[in-house]
């Protein structure tokens, strides 16, 4: 994880910091490096991490995209903060709505992992890639977005679901159940698992996930402690990027129910983001790019909505959503 910089000099109250976490390891991985770097900014403070499990934790036996997404890792964290029992949540930033319940509101966006996806083979296909395994190779994925994006380029593959934290993902691997599966890079190399990564998908193969790589901080609107405490930990450049990504997909409405991947570039102070809508099968993928200013991230991630929308993207998002609510 990336270390932050100096604190500005501003009195906070003495209190104790009640920072809300999913259990997972991974979360719990995330939730203690951001508690960490702010117990080191301001050391006269006490922070106590309180864990719960989502809907999405305890529903495993049934795909994301079956169960809906408005809040399926977030919605009990959320509670928590609204009743006032929390003062912030730890996101993967993937993982939380573009739409906030009112009263809270994304108070930080730390500096990004490698956003990309990653192949974690199984044993046996170590002197394999995605292209060069066998006709009907069983590679496991829970994201209609990795799926849609590998069924276009991979039509050769087996693809199967596959449910639960990184830790039982691997093993599910391990044990023979798939030839392949795929994961995030950031994940794997927080967890200290990079060394599983066996192939990391480029761009033109996979764009990723809204936010991937990043963790979004959550916490109430107009908490001015809470949002100074949390400005330590903001990274501009990728609160960019993910600021546009985020309002891509909000114009889009989509979510883990739709096939939706994008990737973002910053050069100086131009910002470039590509995006693409595909139907489930990948038999079509509607895919653009545009470019502006970094200070206009939002309405660049707008804009290339609407040019997906004009390019076919609706016909494709109505489609999965007719599909979705049958």
């Amino acid at each position: 994880m990336h270390s932050t910089t100096a604190a500005p000099t501003v009195a906070i109250p003495q209190r104790t910091v009640r920072i809300v976490s999913r259990k997972s390891q991974l979360a719990l991985i995330q939730t203690h490096w951001v508690r960490d770097e702010l117990q080191r900014h301001f050391p006269t403070l006490d922070f106590e991490i309180v864990t719960m499990e989502t809907q999405g934790d305890k529903v495993l036996d049934v795909s994301l995209s079956k169960i809906g997404d408005k809040g399926l890792f977030t919605q009990e964290l959320e509670d928590t903060m609204l009743r006032g029992d929390s003062d912030f949540a730890v996101h993967s930033l993937k993982d939380l709505p573009t739409r906030l319940p009112e009263g809270l509101m994304l108070g930080c966006i730390t500096e990004r992992e490698n956003p990309a996806d990653a192949l974690v083979m199984h044993e046996k296909n170590q002197d394999k890639t995605l292209a060069t395994l066998p006709e009907g190779a069983v590679i496991g994925t829970s994201s209609l977005r990795r799926l849609a994006q590998l069924c276009h380029h991979y039509p050769h593959l087996t693809f199967k679901d596959i449910r639960g934290n990184l830790n039982t993902r691997l093993r599910k691997l391990d044990e023979g159940g798939y030839d392949g599966i795929i994961l995030a890079v950031a994940g794997l190399q927080r967890m200290a698992m990079g060394d599983r990564i066996h192939e990391i998908l480029p761009a033109d193969i996979s764009l990723h996930a809204v936010g991937q790589g990043a963790l979004g901080i959550e916490c109430r609107t107009g908490d001015d402690d809470i949002l100074h405490l949390l400005s330590v930990l903001s990274h501009g450049p990728t609160t960019a990027r993910c600021l546009a990504e985020r309002a891509f997909l909000r114009e889009l409405e989509g979510g883990c129910q739709v096939p939706i991947g994008v990737n973002t570039v910053i050069e100086g102070d131009t910002l470039t983001l590509t995006g693409l809508v595909a139907s489930l099968d990948g038999q079509r993928v509607i895919k653009n790019t545009v470019a502006g200013a970094v200070t206009e991230a939002e309405a660049l991630g707008d804009q290339l909505a609407q040019h997906l929308r004009a390019a076919g993207a609706q016909a494709i998002l109505d489609e999965i959503n007719a599909t979705n609510r049958a």
